[in-house]
């Protein structure tokens, strides 16, 4: 029971605690009068509760000091977010600004212009025209109302403050019903504008997205032909031969299916990517138009988009953000490779259609070629045919004259070039064999001693059949 009296009341603790101390200190003096010694002085626990409680007091100073300085640093970081943020805004906002303006003009230029030949566009000129009005009368019926009602209020209580400083008196004079009352109209009539405006707005999203299936439907068979209908421009070919337009044909079907099965797993990536995303359509749209405005080259963008994003979206953690950030760059990327297949897509087309038209003609001059050279063959056989039947007998006899005159004017030739090739042949060897060296050798060889000393010393001494000019005097043997 002392016990829990002693935790529930901290007075009759810290007495109890006081007097435990007097009583120690009033033990401890007899005993150092009994040691007579004065090494040992009481402890004064006032001082150092007084000590312990500056020491406390100096340090909550310091921590909120510190606590003042993460406020003012975090208000710091957040107004240099802020305008960050501002600056991008902005520029985006001129952005969009100027790109309405010039879609506006863009639209109304081709409105004027081709209401008067088309009614399509006189339609769309009196809806525009109709539209306009509304939007006039939506103005001046509930927005005029409540920005006239504010400058009121303002300038009345502007007013019944100047009255009310210098005559309390005089605030009868100002009906705070009429004017509660004025409010409760502007509110209803607010009210009730705002939900035709939720209800029109209800019936356009469903008739949008009536629209939307139509254009899927339509854009899915659309993107289908595209790929499986085989374009007019290469079935209007002059083909030369049947099998050549199957051929071409069946080609063009291969090239075809190769890329829409490309395209038909990265849609199927798409729609997996999308079916994961458990984020509703407008916070999805939310988050793809904030990190939009911030462009690419922005320094620290991410820290930027996260920050807005977790202001626009206060109920989404950070890691669900940076979840779905890596789910839609990973959809982007893929959307990139779809743009980038159905570019290769286009160019794949054209050149196969070039390829074709290449073929078309190599064949079509190829049959012309082949036609002219029947043709050609035709009429030298009709020519033959009646060189036969007018000259037979006679002028293959000339001809065979003829030829046999040739090959025996041909033999004369080759006998008459082999007679004079022999005395030619005849006359060198007998400007050889007179050389009185070489017969000197040609005995000494047959004698088998031409290569004895004797004949090495004999045969230089022998002199020429005829003495050599002084320039081609040989200077072989001279040492």
């Amino acid at each position: 029971i002392n016990k829990h009296i002693e935790m529930s009341d901290p007075d009759h603790g810290m007495m109890s605690a006081d007097r435990r101390v007097s009583d120690v200190e009033n033990l401890a003096i007899p005993m150092r009068n009994a040691l007579c010694s004065q090494k040992y002085k009481p402890v004064d626990y006032k001082h150092l509760r007084e000590l312990a409680a500056a020491e406390k007091l100096a340090s909550s100073k310091i921590q909120l000091k510190i606590k003042k300085m993460e406020e003012v640093s975090k208000i710091y970081k957040e107004q240099m977010l802020l305008k960050q943020h501002c600056q991008v805004w902005w520029q985006e906002y001129k952005r969009l600004s100027e790109n309405r303006e010039k879609a506006e003009a863009e639209i109304q230029t081709l409105l004027r212009e081709g209401s008067p030949k088309y009614d399509f566009f006189l339609d769309m000129w009196h809806l525009e025209h109709t539209l306009s009005q509304e939007r006039d009368a939506y103005q001046t019926d509930t927005v005029a109302p409540i920005w006239q009602l504010r400058e009121n209020l303002k300038f009345w209580l502007s007013e019944m403050h100047c009255y009310v400083t210098e005559d309390s008196t005089l605030k009868c004079k100002f009906n705070l019903a009429e004017k509660l009352h004025q409010i409760e109209s502007v509110k209803k009539q607010w009210k009730t504008s705002l939900e035709f405006l939720n209800l029109e707005g209800l019936a356009l999203e469903r008739e949008l997205q009536d629209y939307k299936t139509i254009a899927l439907v339509h854009g899915f068979e659309e993107k289908s032909g595209l790929f499986q209908e085989v374009p007019s421009a290469l079935l209007s070919l002059e083909f030369p031969y049947p099998d050549l337009k199957s051929f071409i044909i069946s080609e063009y079907h291969k090239l075809a299916n190769e890329y829409w099965s490309k395209l038909q797993e990265i849609d199927q990536q798409l729609n997996v990517i999308y079916r994961n995303t458990d984020w509703k359509e407008e916070d999805q749209w939310v988050f793809q138009t904030v990190v939009n405005q911030y462009p690419s080259d922005l320094q620290q963008r991410r820290t930027l988009y996260l920050d807005m994003l977790q202001r626009y979206l206060p109920y989404k953690s950070r890691h669900e953000l940076v979840t779905h950030e890596k789910a839609w760059d990973r959809y982007n990327f893929i959307k990139n490779q779809r743009k980038v297949l159905l570019f290769n897509w286009t160019q794949a087309r054209k050149a196969f259609f070039l390829k074709a038209v290449m073929a078309v003609a190599e064949a079509s001059a190829a049959q012309e070629a082949e036609a002219v050279s029947a043709s050609n063959r035709r009429k030298q056989q009709e020519i033959c045919a009646g060189l036969k039947d007018k000259v037979g007998v006679k002028f293959r006899q000339a001809l065979l004259e003829k030829r046999f005159l040739e090959k025996k004017e041909q033999a004369l030739r080759e006998a008459s070039a082999a007679e004079a090739k022999e005395k030619c042949l005849q006359a060198l060897r007998e400007k050889i064999i007179s050389d009185p060296r070489l017969r000197v050798e040609l005995a000494l060889r047959d004698a088998g001693l031409h290569k004895t000393l004797y004949a090495k010393e004999i045969l230089p001494k022998i002199p020429p059949l005829k003495l050599p000019r002084r320039d081609m005097e040989s200077t072989a043997f001279k040492t």
